[in-house]
């Protein structure tokens, strides 16, 4: 297959999606766990967990449709912790739902003043998924928030529903019903068991990165392309993570992947720096929400 020359708009791509390398530094991972267990709980509550945000854009036309938000720790003393290291001790305390609902609780208070066709996507934990009142919690932070439901999008692993399919299948119902995106995160990676599609109501592919960085290939490519016409013809969107070059993008636009997320778009990034994004998109000064 003869690949066309990439579309204009990613050609220009401008160092301003870059944002002078904002969530370059790595995360620490040589910190000693105790002390993360011991001052977890005081950081999500002083706010040092906070939501850094990556972009996600329309391969076809590069326009900006929405970030991803991440949780990320600056632990005063220890600086840039890992999620690697703070995900599974939030788990182990009983704490992620905590972690979650305030990040979402910010997240909303970031993209309240944003465009409106901005989308906002977060992640669930297989073990959020068998809290029978996380639909409700969810449209109560949405609604306290001013988010419109029809802005979010919940992701979830193929890992994450194999413990409980029952537990996820009431979960994501319910959450679809209330007008909440759901995306099927890391697609190919896992278990990658396509009763989930059949069975559960999903929105969108989300194709894992390991694929992404083998689409130079004529295999990579080959599954890739096997993976957008399965989501096509399920009537899913289809979006690639970890896009790292242009050569990557122009491949993925040209199988029909609607969207792509990776450090060639920008890096995670803090809210400030998001609006700084969003308003060299859109030619316009919008109101910094309330801290």
């Amino acid at each position: 297959m003869q690949l066309r020359r990439a579309p204009r708009w990613l050609v220009r791509l401008a160092r301003p999606l870059s944002l002078s390398g904002i969530g370059r530094r790595r995360s620490r991972i040589d910190v000693p766990t105790d002390r993360l267990w011991a001052d977890l709980r005081d950081g999500i509550a002083s706010d040092q967990l906070l939501p850094f945000y990556q972009p996600i854009l329309e391969l076809r036309t590069g326009k900006l449709i929405g970030f991803e938000s991440l949780a990320r720790w600056q632990h005063p003393q220890l600086g840039m912790v890992s999620p690697i290291l703070f995900i599974p001790i939030a788990e182990d305390l009983d704490a992620i739902n905590e972690l979650s609902f305030t990040l979402l609780a910010r997240s909303c208070r970031d993209l309240r003043f944003w465009p409106e066709h901005l989308g906002l996507s977060i992640n669930i934990s297989p073990m959020q998924l068998g809290d029978h009142d996380l639909p409700a919690k969810l449209i109560e932070i949405l609604a306290e928030g001013g988010l419109a439901p029809e802005r979010l999008t919940v992701e979830l692993t193929e890992g994450a529903l194999v413990s409980d399919l029952d537990s996820a299948r009431r979960a994501l119902t319910a959450l679809r019903n209330h007008g909440i995106k759901l995306a099927l995160d890391d697609f190919g990676a896992g278990y990658t068991n396509l009763k989930y599609l059949n069975e559960l109501p999903f929105d969108r592919i989300k194709i894992d990165r390991s694929f992404i960085g083998t689409i130079d290939g004529f295999t990579g490519r080959m599954i890739v392309r096997s993976i957008v016409t399965l989501a096509q013809s399920l009537n899913m969107h289809v979006t690639a993570e970890g896009v790292e070059t242009s050569g990557q993008a122009t491949i993925l636009g040209e199988l029909g992947c609607d969207h792509g997320q990776g450090f060639l778009f920008g890096r995670p990034m803090p809210a400030a720096a998001a609006q700084r994004m969003v308003e060299a998109r859109f030619g316009t000064a919008l109101r910094r929400a309330a801290s």
